[in-house]
C-alpha cells in the first residue's frame, strides 16, 4: 500500500469538486470560512476549477470536466493534499474519465472526503494501492468552533494523530439546512454514543457483553449507497485486493445515507454475493441516516447482522462513521488495530499504521 506524505507546515491544500461544489448556502459560506481558517493556520490554497460550479446533474460539472479536474490535481505539484468540496449524487459518472493508471504511476497524494467521495476513497486503494482518507469535506472546516472530529481529521492529514477514538455525543438531526442563516454553526451533538457489539454466537440479533475485542486487519469501506453500485463493473477489483492482502485480512467499515433498512440489507447482500467479504476480520457499521427506522419488522441491526453473522467475526454497530456526525476520519487501505471495550464511554479505539 502506498501512503502519501503528510501535509507539512506552510504546505498547500488543494480543493476539488468531483461531486457537488460549494455553490449554494450554507456550503458556500462554510467553504469560504474554511479557506480563511486554513490561511490563518499558515497554509496555502489551490482551488480547482469546479469548486464553485453547479453545472452538472448531481455533481459540480459535466462528468468529463470533473474527471479532468481529478487527473490534473492528483498529479499537480502545486498542492500537497486534496480535500473534496462536498458529497453529492452522481460521482460514479466521472469514473470513466479518471485516469487511475496514471494516478497509480504518480507520487501518492492524500485525498479526503466522504459519502459520494467513496467513489475515490475506495477505488484509490483497490485500484491504485494508494491509501485515502474517509473523512469530512471542505465545508466542515468552516464551522466555528471546530468539533473534536474536525481537529482529528486535520491532525490525521498532518500526521499528528493516527489513533482515533469514538466521541461522547452525536447529532441526531441535521443542524444545517438549505439557506441556513448560520452556515458556520458547529455540530449540535446531544445524543450519547451507544454502540452495540455482535460477536459470533450472538442470539436473535441481540448484542451481548463483549468484554475486550481486538481486531487487526486492513481498513476498507465507505458509503454503501455508492459501494453497492460497483460490484460487477470494470471498477470492481475487490476480490483481487482481498487476495493481495489475505495475510492481513480486511476490516470493513460501512455506513449509509439515503438507504432505508431494506436497501441497507440489499446492499450488504449485493456485496456479500460479489465475494467482497472474503478474508474479513470484522465489521464497523456506522449509524445510518435512517437511524431508529423499522419497516415490516426489520430494523437497522437485523438489516446487517442477519447477513453478516455467518462470517463469525465481530460486528460493531452505531460507530461514529458517516452521515450522522461526528465521524472518525479513517485511512482506507491502512493496517489498523480496532479495540472495543465494554463499560467505557470511549469504547472504541482505532490505531492506524502508515508504513
Amino acid at each position: 500500500m502506498r501512503y502519501p506524505r503528510f501535509l507539512q507546515p506552510g504546505g498547500t491544500i488543494g480543493f476539488v469538486a468531483p461531486s457537488f461544489g460549494c455553490a449554494t448556502e450554507p456550503y458556500l459560506s462554510a467553504f469560504r470560512n474554511a479557506q480563511k481558517t486554513f490561511i490563518r493556520m499558515g497554509y496555502r490554497l489551490d482551488l480547482g476549477p469546479n469548486c464553485y460550479a453547479a453545472k452538472g446533474i448531481g455533481i459540480s460539472n459535466e462528468p468529463v470536466k470533473c474527471g479532468d479536474e481529478i487527473n490534473e490535481y492528483m498529479a499537480s505539484k502545486n498542492n500537497d493534499v486534496l480535500i473534496s468540496c462536498g458529497g453529492g449524487e452522481m460521482m460514479c459518472e466521472i469514473l470513466d474519465y479518471v485516469d487511475f493508471a496514471k494516478i497509480k504511476r504518480e507520487e501518492p497524494k492524500w485525498y479526503m472526503g466522504f459519502s459520494d467521495n467513496t467513489n475515490l476513497t475506495f477505488l484509490l486503494p483497490t485500484l491504485c494501492d494508494t491509501a485515502a482518507v474517509y473523512g469530512p469535506c471542505a465545508g466542515a472546516f468552516g464551522m466555528e468552533p471546530w468539533h473534536e472530529s474536525i481537529r482529528d481529521a486535520m491532525d490525521l492529514l498532518t500526521g499528528k494523530k493516527l489513533v482515533m477514538r469514538n466521541y461522547d455525543l452525536w447529532e441526531k438531526e441535521e443542524s444545517k439546512t438549505e439557506g441556513e442563516e448560520d452556515p458556520l454553526k458547529p455540530y449540535q451533538v446531544t445524543e450519547p454514543v451507544v454502540m452495540r457489539c455482535f460477536l459470533p454466537g450472538s442470539c436473535e440479533g441481540q448484542s451481548k457483553t463483549a468484554g475486550d475485542v481486538h481486531i487487526t486487519g486492513r481498513l476498507l469501506g465507505g458509503c454503501m449507497d455508492c459501494l453497492a453500485n460497483l460490484p460487477g463493473t470494470s471498477y470492481d477489483r475487490v476480490a483481487e485486493f482481498a487476495e493481495r492482502y489475505a495475510d492481513d485480512g480486511i476490516i470493513w467499515f460501512l455506513e449509509s445515507c439515503d438507504l432505508n433498512v431494506f436497501a441497507i440489507r440489499r446492499a450488504v447482500w449485493q456485496m456479500q454475493h460479489a465475494g467482497w467479504f472474503s478474508h474479513v476480520k470484522g465489521f464497523l457499521i456506522g449509524r445510518p441516516l435512517c437511524f431508529g427506522q423499522e419497516m415490516m419488522g426489520l430494523d437497522q441491526y437485523h438489516a446487517v447482522w442477519d447477513l453478516l453473522k455467518g462470517y463469525d467475526v465481530p460486528v460493531i454497530m452505531d460507530v461514529d462513521l458517516g452521515h450522522l456526525p461526528p465521524m472518525m476520519p479513517l485511512i482506507c487501505g491502512s493496517m489498523a488495530t480496532v479495540s472495543y471495550t465494554d463499560g467505557d464511554s470511549r469504547k472504541l479505539k482505532i490505531d492506524m499504521e502508515t508504513k
